[in-house]
């Protein structure tokens, strides 16, 4: 699938990251392209209600503020290579650090940076494409990580070539689609409405379903049929992903991020990051503190 317009672009690379989870993965809404690799496991992504099923190999290019959630679905944990990126070049949008838009309207963008919001987001690589993709990428990772000079002319680069074997093997896989997800609407409104207030710890699965329209046990079914998860975990999932990212920032003490994302008490907020993380928030702390 090329295009005419494709000879015009001149990419802007944000960000360059590599991920290892289990259960559920990956940001609500993004304001620019997300390109994942899955480099181990198998997961459901649920892209605006879309769901489809990815595996080793697989890659998913998803456009501008399309919504999605990221569940692995394997006893490996999912690893992933991501770099987000716009597909040209503006001065205001690079200065944009932060990828999430949870929080944001849909900006006007220009036409021309959602001209991939019309192609099937999956595509699988060859084996020897694979090889090829991870040398770029690790290519582009270390210049993350070195921000050397000219670093944004080598990451564009790569970028290109990324994208180019995206669209080469999605040719070889057009049966691969997806499955729109029953009661979507359902999910995606709670979604939106817990992003919008995990702050307040009054918020549970009654305020959720009530502000929904539908009755508690069946937003509460269809978050346990859906997504593998229940509706006051993954209220619980959202609060502590909020607290890591305070606490890699560094900016508060623990007391103060327990209460800005949506724990009643410290006391709470310590039990249940530790039963999500594995380690207390204060060892948390701590080890981003030396890493850094």
């Amino acid at each position: 699938m090329y295009e005419s317009w494709m000879n015009s672009i001149s990419p802007f690379v944000r960000a360059a990251r590599m991920t290892e989870s289990f259960s559920l993965a990956g940001e609500w809404i993004d304001h620019d392209h997300v390109y994942t690799y899955i480099e181990q496991g198998e997961a459901e992504f649920f892209l605006s209600g879309v769901k489809y099923l990815v595996k080793e190999g697989d890659i998913v290019l998803m456009h501008p503020f399309m919504s999605h959630i990221i569940r692995s679905t394997s006893k490996q944990p999912l690893i992933q290579y991501i770099f987000h990126f716009d597909l040209y070049y503006e001065e205001e949008r690079s200065l944009l650090k932060n990828t999430s838009a949870a929080h944001r309207e849909s900006p006007d963008l220009a036409d021309r940076e959602m001209m991939l919001a019309s192609i099937r987001p999956i595509s699988h690589l060859q084996l020897a494409d694979r090889i090829e993709w991870k040398k770029r990428f690790a290519l582009m990772h270390k210049e993350f990580q070195e921000k050397r000079g000219g670093s944004s002319l080598i990451t564009k680069s790569i970028c290109l070539e990324l994208l180019h074997l995206f669209f080469k093997n999605q040719s070889a896989d057009q049966d691969q689609e997806g499955n729109m997800t029953k009661g979507w609407a359902f999910i995606e409104k709670s979604i939106r409405y817990i992003h919008e207030c995990y702050a307040d710890p009054q918020l549970n699965n009654v305020a959720i379903s009530r502000y929904v329209g539908v009755s508690t046990n069946h937003l509460s079914h269809l978050f346990k049929s859906k997504l593998g998860i229940t509706l006051h975990k993954y209220v619980t999932h959202i609060r502590i992903e909020q607290a890591q990212k305070r606490i890699i920032e560094g900016t508060h003490n623990l007391t103060r991020i327990a209460e800005e994302v949506g724990f009643s008490s410290i006391h709470l907020f310590s039990r249940s990051f530790k039963a999500a993380v594995g380690i207390t928030p204060s060892k948390y702390a701590a080890m981003k503190s030396r890493v850094e």
